[in-house]
C-alpha cells in the first residue's frame, strides 16, 4: 500500500494545531482566538485519516477480523502505557505536594471509574488520551458495519449523532445534551466512518482534477466560516465553550479531499516526516506542558495570557521537545528489538 504523503504533511499542521489548542489561552487577544479556532480541524482530521487507513487495510485483508483485532490491541497498548505513565506522574505530584496525601490519593482514584477509564479516556492529567479510547470504540463500530457491508447506513447515523453532539458543545445554548459529547459516539465515530467510506469507495478517493488553488480558496473560506460561527456563538450569543463546530466538518472534508487529490504533496519534506509521528507527539506533549508550567511557576510566571510572543515560543518548545523525545524513544525501541532479535 503506497503511503499518502499529503496525509502525513497535513498531520504535521494538525498535531501542531493540537499543541496550540492545549497551550494557548481560550480567551485573550484576537490572534489567539483565531489560532485556537483554526486549530479545531486537527482531531477530526486525525479521526478521518485513521478511518481512511483502516478502510484501506480492510480492502487489502478482505475485511479481516484478525487484522482489526491486531490494530485494536495496538491502540489499547498505546493507551494503557501512557495512561499508566501519566497516572504515576500524577501520584508523584500528589506525594510532592503539601497537604493531606491520603485524602488526595483517595479523591484521585475515585475519578478512575470504569466509564472514565475505558470509554472517555479520563481520570488522569492526560486529558488528550480521550482520542485513543474514542478511536478504539469508533473503529470497532465501523468494523461491524464494514463486515456486513452496511457502512453506507452508518455514515448518516453517525452524522446525525455528530449534529446531536453539537448540543453538548456551544450549541448547548439552545438545548443541552446531558452527557459529554467529546467521545466516540458523538464525535469520533462520524469522522472515522467518513474516512473509511472514502477508502472503500475508490471513486471518492481517486485524485480529482481540481487545482490546488481552488482547494486553497475553499480552505480559507471554511476557516472564515468556522471563525465566524465560533465568534457569533461565543461572543455574540455568549454560548459555552465549544471544542468543535458544525463548520468543522467542511474544513476537515476540504483538507482530506486535498490530501486524496494530491497524495504526493509534501513528499520528502520535514513536515511530512514529523507528521508521520503525530500520534507520538500527541500522547507525550501534555507531559512537557506540565514540566514547562512547573518551571514557569518557579520563575514566578503564573500565566502567559496576553503575551502572544511568549505563547508562541512556549508552544514551539512543547512541540519540539515532544517530537525529539518521541523520536528518541522510537530509536531506543528499535535498537532494543534489534538487539533481542
Amino acid at each position: 500500500m503506497k503511503r499518502n504523503e499529503a496525509i502525513d504533511y497535513i498531520k504535521f499542521f494538525a498535531i501542531l494545531a493540537v499543541v496550540i489548542i492545549h497551550t494557548f489561552p481560550i480567551d485573550g487577544e484576537v490572534v489567539l482566538f483565531i489560532l485556537d479556532n483554526f486549530a479545531r480541524f486537527a482531531v477530526p482530521f486525525f479521526f478521518t485519516a485513521s478511518g481512511y487507513l483502516f478502510g484501506l487495510k480492510m480492502l487489502i485483508t478482505k475485511y479481516s477480523w484478525t487484522y482489526t483485532l491486531k490494530y485494536i490491541i495496538k491502540l489499547i497498548k498505546i493507551y494503557v502505557c501512557w495512561f499508566i505513565f501519566y497516572a504515576l506522574y500524577d501520584l508523584f505530584i500528589i506525594y510532592e505536594k503539601e497537604g493531606n496525601v491520603s485524602k488526595e490519593i483517595s479523591s484521585y482514584f475515585e475519578k478512575l471509574t470504569l466509564k472514565n477509564v475505558f470509554y472517555y479516556g479520563e481520570g488522569t492529567s492526560a486529558y488528550q488520551l480521550w482520542f485513543l479510547t474514542a478511536l478504539i470504540w469508533s473503529t470497532l463500530i465501523v468494523y461491524m458495519f464494514v463486515k456486513v457491508k452496511k457502512l453506507y447506513v452508518l455514515l448518516p447515523i453517525s452524522f446525525l449523532l455528530y449534529i446531536a453532539g453539537l448540543f453538548g458543545q456551544s450549541y448547548a445554548l439552545f438545548y443541552k445534551v446531558s452527557v459529554s459529547t467529546r467521545d466516540a459516539l458523538f464525535f469520533g465515530l462520524f469522522y472515522t466512518t467518513l474516512g473509511c467510506f472514502f477508502a472503500l469507495h475508490p471513486g471518492l478517493s481517486a485524485p480529482r482534477p481540481i487545482s490546488s488553488s481552488i482547494y486553497r480558496t475553499f480552505f480559507f473560506l471554511f476557516i472564515l466560516l468556522q471563525a465566524t460561527e465560533a465568534y457569533v456563538l461565543r461572543y455574540v450569543l455568549h454560548a459555552p465553550f465549544g471544542e468543535y463546530f458544525l463548520s468543522t466538518f467542511f474544513l476537515t472534508f476540504c483538507l482530506f479531499s486535498f490530501a486524496l487529490s494530491y497524495p504526493e504533496y509534501g513528499r520528502g519534506s520535514l513536515f511530512a516526516k514529523i507528521g508521520a509521528n503525530a500520534l507520538g507527539i500527541y500522547v507525550i506533549h501534555v507531559f512537557f506542558i506540565r514540566i514547562l508550567d512547573f518551571l514557569l511557576k518557579m520563575m514566578g510566571i503564573e500565566s502567559l495570557e496576553g503575551h502572544l510572543l511568549l505563547n508562541i515560543v512556549y508552544t514551539l518548545c512543547i512541540f519540539v521537545f515532544s517530537y525529539i523525545t518521541y523520536a528518541g524513544l522510537q530509536k531506543t525501541k528499535k535498537a532494543v528489538n534489534l538487539k533481542n532479535s
